[in-house]
């Protein structure tokens, strides 16, 4: 039924986020069939949710981390991703912008397994979307920026058969730990989760985002917004995972329960 296949390298989208028990999955899942299919990596599972594993880059004083408790009104992470923990590869370097409510998503797609040396270096001229790459590459440089915590969870998935772009994803297992190299991977051992009440309602413990074009919000997610009373809600995993794995304490927690009307 769907035809979105990948994500573009240049994208920009309304994400809706909602936390919800476990127990929500399977009847918004039901709800989802109507109109959406399940994407190449849950397909590939027997249960439908496959891994997503993330590097995330800060500069040495934290600035992105520091705009995003701020409420910065322009604000960008930067982070490294792939979704095969094995061979790291594709990896994607991305950029995520919010001006506004809206979000402006940057990506690379990496096959070379020296990713690493592109850090340090400017990237090759042959490169696709190069104008991307030299950003990347130059936001690096200007801000310092390292990696500072890694993190993992599982993904369901699913895209609209309807419209141009639209898609719905659960987040579960959410996991992390500090991490100061350029590497895909942690010892199991060091990651600690962070989807408990520090971060979740009570009886919440999954991430249900909505994304699409913000020229069409689909009349769908309209409908299971409503028909499951969703309330939408702020949420960071990079906020989170950062202030979890290196145990800070001087966040305002109140700003994970902030809630807003978006229709």
């Amino acid at each position: 039924m769907a035809s979105q296949k990948e994500i573009p390298n240049k994208l920009e989208r309304y994400e809706l986020k909602y936390l919800i028990p476990e127990s929500w999955i399977i009847p918004i899942s039901e709800f989802l069939s109507i109109y959406c299919s399940l994407d190449e990596h849950s397909e590939e599972t027997p249960d439908h949710f496959y891994m997503v594993y993330s590097l995330y880059l800060d500069s040495p004083s934290l600035t992105f981390l520091q705009q995003r408790i701020n409420g910065a009104e322009n604000r960008f992470n930067m982070r490294i991703r792939t979704y095969d923990i094995k061979k790291c590869l594709p990896c994607f370097f991305e950029i995520k912008q919010k001006r506004s409510g809206i979000i402006k998503k940057y990506r690379v797609k990496i096959n070379d397994p020296d990713w690493p040396n592109y850090l340090v270096r400017n990237f090759p001229d042959e490169m696709s979307s190069q104008e991307i790459a030299a950003l990347f590459y130059r936001l690096i440089q200007s801000y310092n920026a390292s990696p500072k915590v890694f993190t993992q969870y599982r993904r369901k998935a699913y895209i609209s058969g309807i419209d141009n772009y639209a898609r719905a994803t659960f987040d579960r297992d959410l996991q992390s730990c500090p991490q100061s190299e350029f590497r895909l991977s942690s010892d199991p051992y060091r990651m600690s989760p962070y989807d408990h009440e520090r971060w979740f309602p009570p009886g919440a413990n999954v991430i249900l985002e909505l994304k699409c074009y913000t020229t069409h919000v689909p009349l769908w997610m309209i409908d299971l917004i409503r028909e499951f009373n969703l309330e939408r809600t702020r949420f960071s995993k990079y906020v989170s995972s950062l202030t979890e794995s290196h145990a800070l304490n001087f966040f305002r927690l109140n700003d994970r329960w902030s809630t807003y009307s978006f229709f």
